[in-house]
């Protein structure tokens, strides 16, 4: 069984940790590791001050391949990739009203040699985690997320996302939009 992945980040986050525990470990308990191409979980948790995003997602939606960089060619698209993600508060605009700037960013590949990946990956889909935390000084203002993870990582057609928050848990799942469209950021609502 796969390990939850959410870390303490603050005294409160425990909150938003227990609120995901008991979908998660059912959802967990029916499919071990899932690995869909093209699509990114993101688990969104809004608690204190704090609003962190904790992703997965095949590692071949981020840089249009499953293994290490080979190539001259694949180690820039690589990098070009993890600089994209370290440079977070791009790919996430959290609604402006909770005054959020970027914290730590936590990247997790075995692929790609970064941070502490997963163990039990299965050998050939390789995958590439992350934890985005956002510092706020009013979280419980966010009211959605801009999500420009399709205009940056064309592999991705969909985003299954869960939310905790002080106001409940929601599911909420965005589809890759068609033509120029696909260039925007999409709205991921936050709460009812």
């Amino acid at each position: 069984m796969k390990h939850i992945r959410l870390r303490r980040i603050s005294s409160g986050f425990a909150f938003a940790a227990a609120l995901f525990a008991a979908p998660l470990l059912s959802a967990q308990a029916q499919q071990q590791h899932a690995h869909v191409h093209g699509q990114i979980k993101l688990d969104v948790a809004i608690d204190g001050p704090t609003v962190v995003i904790d992703m997965e997602s095949p590692l071949d939606n981020i840089v249009g391949f499953e293994r290490a960089p080979k190539t001259a060619a694949e180690k820039k698209i690589a990098e070009d990739a993890i600089a994209q993600l370290r440079a977070a508060d791009k790919l996430f605009v959290v609604d402006p009203a909770a005054n959020c700037k970027l914290g730590p960013v936590d990247l997790r590949s075995s692929a790609l040699g970064l941070g502490n990946p997963d163990p039990n990956e299965p050998p050939g889909h390789a995958d590439l985690d992350a934890t985005f935390s956002f510092n706020c000084t009013n979280a419980a203002a966010a009211k959605f997320i801009d999500v420009s993870l399709f205009a940056a990582f064309k592999g991705t057609r969909q985003i299954d996302s869960q939310i905790a928050s002080a106001q409940g848990q929601f599911k909420r799942q965005l589809k890759r939009p068609a033509g120029a469209q696909a260039s925007q950021p999409v709205r991921l609502n936050l709460g009812k």
